[in-house]
């Protein structure tokens, strides 16, 4: 597969080989996901029978069943009235001024001032004019002319006795909210109350019409304040929804008018396709897309590799979408609650063992949600909550609980613990839910969340070898394996050049303690550094840390000679490790160990013996170090010649030959082409200070009777 990656690459630009693969992870999810979001069409017609049950694909108003309960709310509300007192003194004053007209006009004063007991055309006339004229309703329409020729001949004080005891009355029987119901009754009354006063029977009579016509209703229907409260009960209900899943026909039910409606709100009764459904998967394809994308731009790493790995993921992502669908289409086979075998933390624990933790948890997240559409309880288009929880816990589970592992076998522990957490999410979502399952559900439901666990953990150990070995993944899992002394490698150099494996040894355990403290990979750098000087077993005796007592063969050989030897040695060991399908990591480690310094003895021993040579001649061909474990490996191995060869080594000397080095280093620009600093530089010199320090700590030196009683005990 890496093989084939490359080959597309080298015909295609980076940035269009990572759309492409991109762009094929948003058509296969669209193409996987297409039969989950188109809503299904029936032939239904009305007054027929169901064939089938059918459910709401997604929730809906139905608008005419919310209008119906909004009006019958509506209806409910009691009409507001409004009781108006100032109506009480309108009607009172108006009799008041009746009464007040009548007495201007009641009598025709003579010179001899005696008064007239008849009343005349002119003394009606005056009088309706004054009242038609002088107030604000026109009485003279709704009274008869006689109550005012009745009150015309009655004298002052009869007027103004009966006026006082008129208002009184009607002020009291107005008092209180007279609707239009009551105003009969309270007339009758009324009238009661003035047949007993004691005044004149013409006057009584007048009193009791002008009293009559004098209530009216005070409490006035408020048809503003009415509808506002009548609008508020209509806003105050709810809408009436089709809830998603609903069933709106069983099988075998007649579709009336109202089931036929609800269908018809649906879309179901027609065949015209809606495109909303697929415009929206189209933008979870595109958005599944971008979060790719997004995920891998910012992350600093070499193009090659970061386009390996996307790659990956997205196979990954796709295969588990595959076997998603999978999954439910054994539904079809009516067997309960199949969703939940589906093993949602494969994915997550491939991606974990094999690139890191953030990308196993992106792509978590976009399976649970790919997963609430694909389980979605064959209602198209809907989504499974549910669902895309269980997948949510389980994935996260696979991840921290495989945080930590570095050998295959915990694979099958995390596939248990993801199974404990499966079953912990479903009891929780049975019982937050109130679900009324049978033990029989309860039974699957619990032994599919077990089943999704360890199938998980089972596939990916399957799965694993075979996606390392084809994008060239070197994981944790794969690197421990590799630090197998029993590899063919190792077993040769441990044998064929023992120097060099100790040395090689010394050289991981200073490297692995300075990368874990800058935040590198610690592992990478001790496996690499196992395998880093294996081009010395060619020729392991022209090694120092080979030769045991040995004539060093240098001595004999030219500085060119000599040159050769040393600088074949990484280039040789790439060769090797290439040869053996070894991780281009390693590869990479054995040629960058040494970057392109100088090999500064041979160096000056041609110079001394006037050889013509140029400075160039004398550097390892590189490359320089390209990553932070190469460069700290290439630090490490000089570090630990360097001490081992010196005489007393102590924490001052040590520091200052650490120093030294680092800086030889950093002026000739061994650090330029990978992506360390100044500050990690620092935390290195430290790391590798308390790491010789540890190994050549002073001991105490023993007094000589104690050797000397340990010599008798061994003789």
């Amino acid at each position: 597969m890496e093989y084939w990656i490359r080959r597309i690459r080298t015909l295609v630009s980076y940035r269009l080989f990572t759309w492409v693969i991109l762009g094929l992870v948003a058509l296969m999810t669209f193409l996987l996901l297409f039969s989950h979001v188109r809503i299904e069409k029936y032939d239904i017609q009305l007054f027929s029978v169901a064939d089938e049950t059918i459910r709401s694909p997604k929730t809906i108003i139905d608008t005419r069943r919310t209008d119906i309960e909004q009006e019958r709310a509506a209806s409910e509300v009691n009409e507001v009235y409004v009781y108006r007192p100032e109506i009480v003194d309108n009607r009172t004053s108006l009799v008041s001024s009746i009464f007040d007209f009548a007495a201007d006009f009641n009598k025709d004063t003579t010179e001899s001032g005696e008064q007239e007991t008849a009343v005349t055309d002119n003394m009606l006339k005056n009088l309706r004019d004054a009242l038609s004229e002088d107030v604000s309703e026109d009485v003279t329409a709704e009274i008869d002319d006689s109550i005012f020729e009745m009150l015309l001949i009655a004298s002052d004080n009869e007027l103004e006795r009966t006026k006082g005891i008129l208002v009184n009355q009607i002020e009291a029987s107005m008092a209180n909210p007279i609707n239009q119901t009551d105003i009969p009754a309270i007339k009758d009354r009324l009238e009661e109350r003035l047949s007993s006063v004691a005044i004149h029977e013409d006057l009584k009579k007048a009193s009791i019409e002008l009293g009559r016509f004098a209530i009216v209703e005070n409490n006035i229907f408020d048809e503003e304040q009415t509808e506002a409260r009548r609008e508020q009960a209509r806003e105050a209900l709810d809408p009436v929804q089709i809830l998603e899943g609903q069933v709106i026909v069983q099988e075998g039910y007649l579709i009336d008018r109202d089931i036929y409606r609800q269908l018809e709100a649906l879309g179901l009764t027609t065949n015209d396709e809606t495109i909303a459904p697929f415009a929206g998967l189209v933008l979870f394809s595109i958005l599944i897309m971008l979060v790719l994308y997004f995920q891998f731009s910012s992350w600093t790493i070499e193009e090659e590799k970061k386009q390996n790995y996307l790659t990956l993921v997205s196979m990954i992502f796709l295969v588990s979408l595959g076997l998603m669908k999978v999954t439910e289409l054994v539904r079809e086979l009516d067997i309960p609650h199949v969703q939940y075998l589906f093993p949602a933390a494969m994915a997550a624990m491939m991606i974990r063992s094999m690139i890191n933790t953030r990308l196993a948890l992106v792509v978590t997240i976009l399976l649970a949600a790919s997963g609430s559409i694909v389980f979605n309880d064959s209602i198209t288009g809907s989504i499974n909550v549910e669902i895309a929880i269980y997948f949510l816990f389980s994935g996260l589970a696979g991840v921290l609980f495989l945080s930590y592992t570095k050998q295959r076998t915990y694979l099958l522990r995390a596939g248990l613990f993801v199974a404990l957490a499966n079953i912990l999410v479903v009891t929780s979502i049975g019982l937050i839910e109130n679900a009324q399952y049978s033990l029989t559900d309860w039974t699957v439901y619990l032994l599919f969340a077990v089943t999704s666990g360890v199938l998980a953990s089972v596939l990916t150990t399957g799965l694993l070898p075979l996606f390392e070995a084809g994008f060239g993944i070197l994981s944790t899992m794969k690197l421990v394996e590799l630090s197998n002394p029993n590899h063919p490698l190792l077993k040769r150099i441990l044998t064929e050049a023992p120097g060099t494996y100790h040395h090689s040894v010394m050289v991981a355990n200073l490297a692995e303690s300075a990368c874990e403290a800058i935040g590198a990979n610690g592992l990478l750098a001790r496996v690499g550094c196992y395998y880093h000087d294996i081009g010395k077993i060619k020729r392991p005796h022209f090694f120092i840390e080979n030769q045991l007592n040995q004539q060093n063969p240098h001595d004999r050989l030219n500085p060119e000679a000599s040159r050769d030897i040393i600088i074949a040695h990484a280039l040789d060991g790439a060769e090797m490790l290439k040869k053996a399908k070894l991780p281009k990591e390693f590869v990479d480690i054995a040629e960058q160990h040494h970057g392109t310094t100088l090999l500064k003895f041979f160096y000056y021993k041609a110079k001394e013996k006037g050889m013509d040579i140029r400075e160039e001649d004398y550097r390892y061909p590189g490359p320089k170090p390209q990553t932070r474990e190469a460069a700290v490996i290439s630090v490490a191995d000089s570090v630990e010649a360097a001490v081992r060869s010196m005489k007393d080594p102590t924490p001052e000397k040590i520091k200052d030959l650490v120093q030294s080095i680092v800086q030889d280093r950093l002026k000739d620009g061994q650090f330029n082409e990978c992506d360390i600093t100044l500050k990690e530089l620092e935390i290195i010199k430290n790391a590798f200070c308390e790491t010789l320090n540890g190994i050549f700590h002073s001991r105490i030196e023993y007094p000589e009777f104690t050797k000397t009683t340990e010599r008798k005990k061994e003789a």
